[in-house]
């Protein structure tokens, strides 16, 4: 049975959702600050709850969304894991973003039709 064909606009369409999910992975707070917290070294999750002083639960589910979206990888270190940001991809976008948020921070937070 041949499967029914996608067409162009419907293929962009899919792939416009599933950029817009990757920026939501990135656009949560906490997890941003784990990326960026990863960017300078592997950390454990116990080094990241001291770190953002939020319950071991909490950026273990944070870890979980950007491993399951390619943000961050995970090392094995005797009976510890480590997480690390493995894609330079990863960095030149929040750079970029940084960047573009120094240009425009104040336009940025008074925006209010983005959920703040």
């Amino acid at each position: 049975m041949a499967r029914p064909e996608i067409d162009r606009h419907e293929a962009l369409d899919i792939s416009t959702e599933i950029a817009a999910k990757y920026f939501r992975a990135l656009g949560d707070p906490t997890r941003l600050r784990i990326v960026e917290a990863l960017m300078e070294g592997p950390l454990s999750v116990t080094e990241l709850t001291h770190y953002l002083r939020i319950a071991q639960s909490n950026v273990s589910n944070h870890i979980a969304c950007l491993r399951w979206c390619g943000l961050v990888g995970s090392e094995r270190r005797g009976k510890w894991t480590y997480y690390v940001v493995r894609d330079p991809k990863v960095r030149k976008i929040v750079g970029l973003v940084r960047t573009l948020v120094s240009a425009h921070a104040e336009r940025i937070a008074a925006c209010t039709r983005v959920d703040g």
